[in-house]
């Protein structure tokens, strides 16, 4: 169970937790630590509950369309290899970080403010704080503008990532993502202490080309969501969020769009206004926090009455009122 983010200096030093009742006691004010394969296995079990027809072990390869026109489905690869087409009024592009729609359309844009690395992997027996905080997410900052993810799962099982510049991780020709995390754990002493007793398991991973947005979040017979459309950094775990919300409105906007029987980008108008406020939001907190002159707990500290909107960035709430928060972060 997670009921809060905290922060944790690279001297040892924790914050106070944001715990998230304190803000807004609701039933999401409890939420939970994740494995997120076995969360999307959920999901798509409940959608075949739901009516959803579900084809699995297919790739989808392209979009289908007659020159510049709308799409109309896409086309597929099965498990033997056979090639087919499944049309559709509106396709809609959940494909995730490998964006399918960005690449075929080259709409992709880069943030060059982010241009992260992350590597991580998996510890047993890492040390659980006590009571509420044995879930709670840490942040925990390194050197140049990095910082490390603590994230207790279920099983005794805890995953640890670091996050910097590709300058900075993969400096004196070092490549290997498990060698990297060995030697950047002395780097906080919040991580190092809790990892001593725990055993890295299984491989390590890296990843990078962190940020990036679409140029459009529609075309002609085509809508995306979630990732496909957009990813910022995961330091404020607003991707999931952001996933499941842009679904919730996507969904709306298509069943309105089908109604109407009108599937244009323009249709999509609204739905691309509102996930684009959002985003740019929080991605104003991502910059600040980026910023060595920013300090969570000195903006709690210096105006208290901001601590939930703080809390709310905090739990990837993106639609939210944060003019008052920027006017303090300066």
């Amino acid at each position: 169970k997670k009921y809060s983010v905290q922060f944790a200096r690279e001297t040892g030093e924790i914050s106070a937790p944001f715990y998230f009742h304190q803000h807004r006691d609701h039933p999401s004010s409890q939420t939970w630590q994740v494995v997120r394969a076995d969360f999307d296995k959920m999901l798509l079990d409940h959608a075949v509950e739901c009516g959803a027809s579900v084809v699995e072990g297919v790739r989808v390869t392209g979009l289908l369309r007659d020159g510049d026109g709308p799409v109309r489905g896409v086309s597929v690869k099965t498990g033997d290899g056979e090639m087919r087409e499944v049309r559709a009024t509106i396709t809609i592009d959940a494909t995730g970080r490998d964006a399918l729609s960005l690449g075929k359309l080259g709409w992709r844009v880069r943030d060059p403010q982010l241009d992260k690395v992350a590597v991580w992997s998996y510890w047993r027996g890492a040390v659980r704080d006590p009571g509420l905080d044995a879930g709670a997410t840490t942040v925990a900052y390194v050197p140049e503008k990095g910082w490390f993810w603590f994230i207790p799962l279920a099983d005794d099982v805890t995953s640890v990532g670091l996050v910097g510049e590709a300058s900075y991780l993969f400096r004196d020709g070092l490549k290997d993502p498990a060698a990297i995390l060995e030697r950047e754990l002395p780097s906080n002493t919040w991580v190092q202490s809790h990892l001593a007793p725990a055993q890295r398991f299984g491989e390590s991973w890296v990843t990078g080309e962190y940020s990036y947005r679409s140029r459009h979040a529609a075309l002609d017979g085509l809508l995306l969501v979630g990732d496909a459309f957009a990813f910022l950094d995961p330091v404020f775990s607003s991707g999931v969020f952001l996933a499941l919300k842009s679904g919730e409105l996507a969904a709306d906007a298509v069943d309105a769009a089908l109604k109407a029987g009108d599937v244009s980008a323009a249709r999509f108008t609204g739905y691309a206004d509102t996930l684009c406020s959002g985003i740019e939001a929080m991605r104003k907190l991502v910059y600040a926090f980026y910023d060595p002159q920013f300090h969570f707990g000195r903006i709690a500290k210096e105006f208290p009455h901001l601590r939930g909107r703080l809390t709310d960035c905090l739990i990837g709430d993106l639609f939210t009122d944060f003019d008052p928060l920027w006017a303090a972060v300066g």
